[in-house]
């Protein structure tokens, strides 16, 4: 049974930093696009950063680009966003995502995802 588990939310000032992680489990990370959503009160969820099984590399929305980090464990099955220089506007619930389509068989990585956690607070005062 996939599981994605997020952990490390809490609140911050801004300016400040925080590190989020999504524990996997009922599959290894390591042939599967990974990625973490922001979703802001009242707003629809939106991918921030995303991490491709293929070739590692990482892509970043402008918002966040030079602020956060994707990070990808595949030894620990865990993937993680380091976030620094937090805005108020970075505040909301972060949900770390996956698809069950592995890398080799999708047509487009980092463009389709079908499964989230459940996701972790995180609170920017200024």
């Amino acid at each position: 049974q996939v599981q994605l588990v997020e952990s490390g939310g809490g609140s911050v000032q801004a300016g400040g930093s925080l590190t989020l992680s999504c524990k996997a489990s009922g599959f290894t990370i390591d042939y599967y696009t990974i990625a973490w959503f922001h979703q802001a009160p009242g707003k629809e969820r939106e991918g921030v950063a995303c991490s491709k099984a293929s070739d590692g590399t990482t892509h970043y929305i402008d918002s966040v680009q030079g602020r956060f980090t994707i990070v990808r464990d595949n030894a620990e099955n865990t993937m993680y966003l380091k976030m620094n220089h937090l805005r108020s506007e970075d505040a909301g619930i972060y949900y770390c995502g996956t698809t069950t389509t592995p890398y080799f068989i999708a047509q487009r990585e980092c463009t389709y995802f079908d499964y989230w956690g459940k996701g972790t607070q995180v609170d920017v005062s200024s």
